[in-house]
Parts: C-alpha cells; structure tokens; sequence
C-alpha cells in the first residue's frame, strides 16, 4: 500500500474535528439563536467522536 491519501491523515483531520468541537461550544455559548443551540449537541458529538477516531489514523 503506498500509504492514505493526504486528505486522511492525521493532522488534516484533527484540525476538522476541533474546529466542530469549537463551534459546538460556541453554538451552545451563544444566546442569540434557538436553532444553533439546539444543534450545538450534535456538533459537539460528532467533533468529539471525530477526534477519538482520528485519533487512530497514520501520522
């Protein structure tokens, strides 16, 4: 195997799901929009999950 593409390294992929986790927060922080609180769960999740999982991948 010649190795992952670049798009699916580790680095790429870690800013991605910190920057999800970082909208959730500010999603969940903000007291202007109902709809973006009430997605900020999600968000939050699916950064976190993101992360845990990336994790993994090859450097």
């Amino acid at each position: 195997m010649t190795g992952w593409p670049k798009i699916l390294r580790r680095g790429p992929m870690e800013t991605l799901a910190v920057i999800l986790i970082g909208l959730g927060f500010f999603m969940l922080f903000q007291p202007f929009v109902l709809q973006l609180y009430s997605m900020s769960f999600i968000t939050l999740l699916v950064g976190t999950l993101m992360f845990i999982i990336v994790s993994k991948f090859p450097e």
